[in-house]
């Protein structure tokens, strides 16, 4: 345990890896009965980029034509219209609190093909666009002002660019083609189109990355005002451009990315952010805008559309298959648009009382304002006090558990040290593919 810095980005717990084929596949009209759905998160996942970065281990393919995202879009319909029915068997009707757009690239849409999108999450699901929080992601390229007019339009109150690097060399070094200019001028549209919420993603621990260039590039960032800025340590991952390419993790790189990771904390504090997680720096004077936090929908439950997407009940997390190959991920996505029946959960993972209280743990106690002890000591008494001896963690006065700024930076160790066993041999026995 805290060998090293970076085991694992605990987005979700469990991880997709520890899903498994649910047999029987239940309704889905029985797993949403007497759960709770009056503030549920709604999220929309589209499998598509123009060009694949070479650390993405994301659900997505390329190159996809016209033909196919019209496919992928009814399918997402018929998936829709059986959710909703499910929904309304098995219960009240929902109410969604949230929503959010993510990929893949939804950008990637055309203008038409996003007006439709956002049809469904409205009219078949009942999503209230314009009336809750509503956050959708976008590359550089794709972010074009007729694009985003229809974003505006429909309610989007937050728009996450993926930059990753202003310096163009690094984008190379990082298989991710683009040009600073043309970033430049995407972040100017966006701020012209008025999107209450700009977050810009960048990433530490490029090969050839530099103290200087990688405050350039937060400083580049800063010109823009953004309301958030997500600060992604670098990972390499199997079945990645760069996975194949052998690059690897090593006690030097682990130290480059610490050290370039608190460059980046100090400077954001300094420039008037406030640090909400390892990875999450919100302006100060910034609006809160619901969807952009890791934990968003821990408690809550949410309704996931689309191949990718994940779906939470309080017992159940389900989605369909995961891979990261091209030629996997292209099949997945193929047997999506040619499937009738979404009335039935695929794969999944079912949580008992403990693992809702591990997933509850490790989404809570990453965040900077930590969580109330609870019954976290006599549960996880052996790893919470190896965090207290790393000072790793401080107990506060108020009675909350909140890591030290030490801690925060060491997020991506301590998250897995609360996986339960069950779900580590799970993820050990996964067959990437």
């Amino acid at each position: 345990m805290l060998d090293r810095p970076y085991e694992s980005y605990v987005y979700a717990y469990p991880h997709k890896t520890a899903y498994r084929p649910l047999a029987p596949r239940p309704l889905l009209s029985d797993v949403w009965r007497d759960e709770a759905r009056d503030a549920l998160s709604f999220y929309t996942h589209v499998p598509f980029c123009e060009v694949r970065c070479g650390f993405c281990n994301l659900f997505t393919r390329t190159g996809a034509p016209e033909t196919l995202t019209t496919a992928y879009l009814d399918a997402l319909e018929r998936q829709a219209i059986a959710v909703r029915a499910a929904l309304d068997e098995s219960g009240p009707a929902p109410r969604f609190a949230n929503a959010a757009i993510g990929g893949g690239t939804p950008t990637y849409l055309n203008p038409d093909e996003l007006s439709r999108l956002f049809d469904i999450a409205e009219k078949v699901m009942g999503v209230g666009l314009g009336a809750v929080p509503l956050s959708v992601e976008a590359s550089p390229s794709t972010a074009t002002p007729d694009r985003l007019t229809v974003l505006a339009e429909r309610g989007t109150t937050r728009l996450s660019l993926g930059v990753q690097s202003f310096d163009d060399v690094e984008a190379r070094s990082a298989v991710r083609p683009q040009k600073a200019a043309d970033v430049f001028a995407a972040l100017d549209a966006v701020r012209a189109a008025d999107i209450p919420v700009l977050n810009i993603d960048l990433i530490y621990g490029i090969d050839g990355q530099t103290r200087e260039s990688w405050r350039a590039s937060l400083q580049t960032a800063l010109r823009w005002t953004p309301e958030e800025i997500y600060l992604y340590p670098l990972y390499v991952r199997p079945l990645t451009g760069l996975g194949r390419m052998n690059a690897g993790a090593d006690a030097t790189w682990d130290a480059q990315r610490l050290d370039l990771y608190r460059c980046g904390r100090d400077l954001l504090l300094e420039s008037g952010y406030e640090q909400v997680s390892m990875r999450m720096f919100r302006r100060l004077d910034a609006p809160v805008v619901e969807g952009g936090e890791d934990y968003a929908c821990q408690t809550d439950g949410m309704i996931g559309l689309g191949c990718g997407a994940r779906s939470y009940t309080g017992s159940l997390h389900y989605s369909f298959d995961y891979a990261v190959s091209a030629s996997e991920v292209r099949g997945i996505i193929d047997e999506y648009v040619a499937a009738a029946d979404f009335s039935r959960a695929q794969v999944g993972y079912r949580l008992d009382e403990e693992e809702r209280a591990r997933r509850f743990l490790i989404q809570s106690l990453l965040q900077a304002d930590g969580m109330a002890c609870g019954d976290a000591d006599e549960h996880f008494g052996a790893e919470l006090e190896l965090l207290i001896a790393r000072g790793f963690l401080e107990p506060a006065a108020d009675g909350r558990l909140r890591l030290s700024a030490e801690g925060l930076a060491w997020s991506d160790s301590v998250g897995p040290m609360f996986f339960s066993e069950p779900v580590r041999e799970a993820m050990r026995a996964y067959e990437l593919k």
